[in-house]
């Protein structure tokens, strides 16, 4: 079993390159693994895992990747022994269930992005439904199409299924209606279903295929008449938010129903009366259930990143949470024999899970839950503040990444954004609910507010020099109050015709700089609110942030048009940029405390610094965060980089003297043009270092590093490393 846990576990860096059996995979395998213990003693010139080790295998037994999109819907052939996958990419995949490694695909043909697939009762066909509005069926083996596409639904078709029989398709789209499907000549033979009164999401048959349940936006489910589409059970009502997914148990009687009111019900397929208390323990959006084969028990994926396996008759939690996908959770199924359970998440990934074991995790963790927004050093660079979209702000110590106070909660939607105050004394914090809460940095007590912003988010906050102001991005204008009693003092500020998604003052308090959808840059008068200069024009796109320099003379912003550029703050007059490099967004610019640098943080996943006089790019690109870097900021003596990103971790490092030094030798693997790439560490396409496993990368050390915080953190020990032509080295 260990041998079976252990090509599962590695299969796919086995194959890629033969050599790091040796090298990556033994320092990986858990302590307690028999091979391990029979050749980690005579493999020791290999890297070595300094804390996060392993003791036993993880419940996850298998990452599968290669689409290039977020991983939408994931099914179990028949016979267990395969999984076909949708994405975002437009493809289907079918995957060895065993070793992970493509078997058929990528099939193509689809012209968006693609929700839903199903395998055939025989496992011959796979089905297919996308936002392109179609229905297609392909060769399970070959990709080839041999029916195809249905055409007849008016918008995105959400989701597909196969009749018991495979005679028929069902199918769920944003028209609101259902329609069933000869598979063979690709005709309507019943519908289209009318009732619900907005899109539907999920469809399932009974397992006679006599009945199709379905689930929608409208909160309700529905059980049709598959022949005659009339509804003989419904609306099933009490979910408070819309239903995702819907699934028949085996024997027909019951339907598991998963909502965006982060709950699962079971509800009697017959009477639409609940059979069990509604299932809680998701904190965020139940995107997919299905029942195990036996009907003992239901399987949820939720936006929170985790799956629960649930006793169907009680609705107690029997395995999980399962941790590891670092995005949300789109798609769960069963295999055949229930022994696992495959997901499908905005990760790219598929993995597999052993679905007996995965003890319940203890709760609440230090880290934050979900994407991290913001995040602000504090005046004298001990503390770093953080903002998450779990709705709460943080303290951390800056040098050891522990928490120091926190989670400050109160906010009752995603938090954008967060500041110190001058003094460290105070936090301020915004949020899409439309509010702004000053909070007490030690205590985490809300010491003014909530501040009611607009009606819609509050985009950015920031302190002016005194402490005694808080501006806001409201909407499409600027807001000034008083940060001890939240009364409004100035605003609103108004000119730009689009929401303004970033503010921030200048060093001598006396102005205010914002950034908007509108493309544009103004700066204004602090107490009076009159425009001192622009719209500054240049920038193609929505501008995402703004910062002063710290003399007050110029203004950096970041936009969607990927660039960075330098202007004057006086006369908004371009002084330097564009600065190109990064290929999407640019969410986050910040300058140096010596105004000569500029940082940068992109939805590409890089961080890059400028300099701020002439755009040269100081060092290569640091390519770090594995999702999205979402803010960034100096610490006040310049001399390290704090960055947030919706991976959930912040990583502080120490920035580079040059493109190449750093001061923490033993945390280089080679200079900072090494990056992480479909698992592989590496210094070229061609130059593979060590490969390390998905549920070490988020929190891997890189070079440079000095704190990352939020998921465990991953340290390797390369002093007896050897790679490269000298890897037959490693044994002793």
């Amino acid at each position: 079993k260990d041998g079976i846990k252990f090509v599962g576990a590695f299969a796919s860096v086995i194959a890629d390159s033969a050599p790091h059996v040796y090298i990556s995979t033994l320092p990986f395998a858990p302590s307690t693994s028999v091979i391990s213990q029979c050749y980690s003693p005579i493999i020791k010139n290999t890297l070595r895992v300094t804390n996060s080790t392993r003791t036993a295998w993880p419940s996850c037994e298998q990452v599968i990747e290669g689409h290039t999109g977020l991983v939408k819907s994931v099914v179990f052939s028949p016979g267990g022994e395969r999984i076909a996958s949708a994405s975002y990419d437009k493809t289907i995949r079918i995957w060895d269930a065993s070793t992970g490694g493509l078997v058929a695909g990528p099939f193509k043909g689809h012209t968006d992005w693609v929700r839903s697939v199903a395998f055939s009762p025989d496992g011959e066909r796979v089905a297919s439904s996308s936002d392109d509005k179609t229905i297609r069926i392909w060769d399970a083996r070959t990709g080839e199409l041999v029916a195809g596409p249905f055409e007849g639904h008016t918008e995105r078709v959400n989701s597909v299924i196969f009749s018991t029989h495979g005679e028929r398709l069902a199918s769920g789209s944003n028209d609101n209606t259902i329609r069933i499907w000869n598979i063979r000549t690709g005709k309507p033979v019943a519908g289209p279903f009318v009732g619900h009164t907005s899109a539907v999401y999920s469809v399932a048959f009974s397992p006679d295929g006599e009945r199709v349940a379905s689930g929608s936006n409208d909160r309700t489910i529905r059980i049709w008449d598959a022949r005659t589409g009339k509804i003989v059970a419904g609306p099933f009502e009490g979910h408070t938010g819309l239903v995702y997914s819907v699934a028949f148990s085996p024997d027909g009687e019951r339907v598991a129903s998963g909502s965006w009111d982060d709950t699962i019900r079971i509800w009697d397929a017959r009477t639409g009366k609940l059979v069990v208390r509604p299932f809680e323990g998701h904190t965020s959006y139940v995107n997919s259930v299905a029942f195990s084969p036996d009907g003992e028990r239901v399987v949820s994926g939720s936006q929170d990143s985790t799956i629960c396996i649930w006793n169907a008759r009680t609705g107690k939690i029997v395995a999980g949470p399962f941790e590891g996908h670092t995005q949300k959770v789109h798609s769960v199924a069963f295999s055949p024999d229930s022994e696992r359970v495959a997901s499908g998440s905005s990760d790219h990934t598929i993995r597999i899970w052993d679905a007996r074991t995965g003890k319940p995790v203890a709760g609440p963790f230090n880290w934050h839950t979900d994407s991290i927004s913001s995040v602000a050093f504090s005046p004298g660079g001990e503390r770093i503040a953080s903002a998450s979209y779990d709705k709460t702000i943080r303290i951390w110590d800056a040098r050891t990444g522990n928490i120091v106070a926190g989670p400050f909660e109160g906010h009752t939607g995603w938090v954008y954004s967060v500041a110190f105050s001058p003094d460290g004394e105070r936090i301020a914090s915004g949020s899409n609910e439309g509010t702004i809460r000053i909070w007490d940095a030690g205590a985490g007590e809300l010491v003014a507010g909530p501040i009611k912003g607009q009606e819609d988010s509050v985009q950015s906050v920031a302190f002016s020099l005194d402490g005694e102001r808080v501006a806001g991005a409201c909407d499409d204008n600027i807001r000034i109050w008083d940060a001890r009693t939240g009364k409004l003092v100035a605003g609103p500020f108004e000119g730009h015709t689009a929401e303004v998604n970033s503010v921030v003052f200048s060093t001598d308090g006396e102005r205010i700089a914002s950034g908007s959808n509108d493309k544009t840059i103004r700066t204004w008068n602090a107490r009076t609110g009159k425009l001192i200069a622009g719209p500054f024009k240049g920038h193609t796109r929505q501008v995402q942030s703004v910062a002063f320099s710290p003399d007050g003379e110029r203004v950096a912003s970041g936009s969607s048009d990927h660039t960075v550029r330098i202007w004057d703050a006086r006369t908004g007059k371009p002084v330097a940029g564009p600065f190109e490099g990064h290929t999407r967004w640019v969410n986050s610019v910040a300058f140096s405390p010596d105004g000569e640098r500029v940082a940068s943080g992109s939805i590409d996943s890089t961080i890059r610094i400028w300099n701020a006089r002439t755009g040269a790019l100081l060092s290569a690109p640091f390519k770090w965060h594995t999702d999205s870097v979402t803010s960034v900021a100096f610490s006040p003596d310049g001399k390290h980089l704090g960055s947030a990103s919706n991976d959930k971790t912040i990583r502080i490092f120490e920035i580079p003297t040059n493109a190449s030094s750093h001061s923490r030798e033993s945390r280089s693997y080679t200079t900072t043009s090494s990056y992480l790439a479909n698992g592989w560490m590496q210094n070229s396409p061609t130059e593979l270092l060590f490969w390390v496993p998905p549920e070490y990368r988020t929190g891997l050390w890189q070079p440079g590093d000095t704190v990352v915080i939020g998921q465990p953190s991953t340290c390797l020990d390369l002093t007896h490393f050897v790679y490269g032509d000298n890897w037959a080295q490693c044994h002793v």
